[in-house]
C-alpha cells in the first residue's frame, strides 16, 4: 500500500454489507480501509488514535446510533471528513447531517463506480449529496425565497456576497467539486478557491457545508441561481 494512500474508516453494523465493501475498496488504487468497525463507540475510539482521511459511516447503527457517532467525531475531530451512508432518503436525515457538519451521503444501493468517487470528492473537502438529497437542498433553498417577506427582508443584514460568490455558493450547496464549478464558470480552480476562501471569511464559518447552512438560514444566494 503506498503512503498516500487513502485512509479509510469503515463504520458499518452489517457484516456481510461491510465485507463486501471493504473488498471492493481494497481493490480501488489508493484506497486503504486502515479499520472496519460496527459501532459507533469503537468508531469514535479509534479515530481518536488513527490517522484519518475520512469515515464512510452507517447512519443506523446500533449503540448510540449513526448521527450521534457523526456528532462525536466532529467534535473530536472537525476536520475529518465523513461520508454517510444510508438504506433510504429521509429529509429530516439530511437536515441532519448538514447541520452538524458531514460532508456527504449516499444511498447504499449506488453503484460502486459513483461510490467510490463520493468517497474521494468528499476527502478532497468537496460535498456529496445523493440525487434525491441534492433536489431537497435545493427546494429548501428555493422555499426559503419564496417564505421571504418584505418585512422580514428589510431586518437582514446587507447581503456582503458578490454575484459571483452567490453563484459559487449556490454550486456548492448542489454539492459540486471546485473543479466541477471551475469548468462550469470557465474560470480556473484555483480562482474558485480564491471565491470560496472569500465566501468563509465574510460568512465567518469555517467551511463550506456551513457556508451552505448559514446562506438557507439568511437567503443569501439570488433566487434566479436556484432554479437548474
Amino acid at each position: 500500500m503506498t503512503s498516500n494512500a487513502l485512509r479509510i474508516l469503515l463504520v458499518e453494523d452489517d457484516e456481510l454489507f461491510r465485507l463486501g465493501l471493504s473488498m471492493r475498496l481494497q481493490q480501488e488504487p489508493g484506497f486503504e480501509v486502515v479499520a472496519e468497525v460496527e459501532d459507533g463507540e469503537t468508531a469514535i475510539e479509534l479515530a481518536l488514535q488513527q490517522p484519518l482521511d475520512i469515515v464512510l459511516l452507517d447512519v443506523g447503527l446500533p449503540g448510540i446510533g449513526g448521527i450521534e457517532t457523526c456528532e462525536q467525531l466532529k467534535q473530536q475531530r472537525p476536520e475529518l471528513p465523513i461520508l454517510a451512508l444510508t438504506s433510504r432518503f429521509q429529509k429530516p436525515l439530511i437536515a441532519k447531517l448538514i447541520e452538524i457538519g458531514v460532508k456527504g451521503y449516499c444511498l447504499k444501493g449506488i453503484r460502486a463506480e459513483l461510490l467510490i468517487l463520493a468517497i474521494r470528492s468528499v476527502a478532497a473537502g468537496a460535498s456529496w449529496w445523493d440525487e434525491a438529497a441534492t433536489i431537497e437542498i435545493q427546494s429548501t433553498f428555493m422555499h426559503a425565497q419564496l417564505a421571504s417577506t418584505p418585512s422580514e427582508a428589510e431586518k437582514l443584514p446587507e447581503n456582503p456576497l458578490t454575484r459571483r460568490e452567490q453563484e459559487i455558493l449556490a454550486m456548492i450547496a448542489a454539492g459540486r467539486s471546485n473543479q466541477e464549478i471551475a469548468d462550469l464558470l470557465y474560470i480556473a480552480p484555483g480562482t474558485v478557491r480564491v471565491h470560496v476562501h472569500s465566501i468563509l471569511k465574510k460568512l465567518e464559518v469555517r467551511d463550506r457545508t456551513q457556508a451552505a447552512v448559514l446562506a438557507i438560514q439568511k437567503q443569501l444566494i439570488s433566487p434566479d441561481l436556484l432554479t437548474d
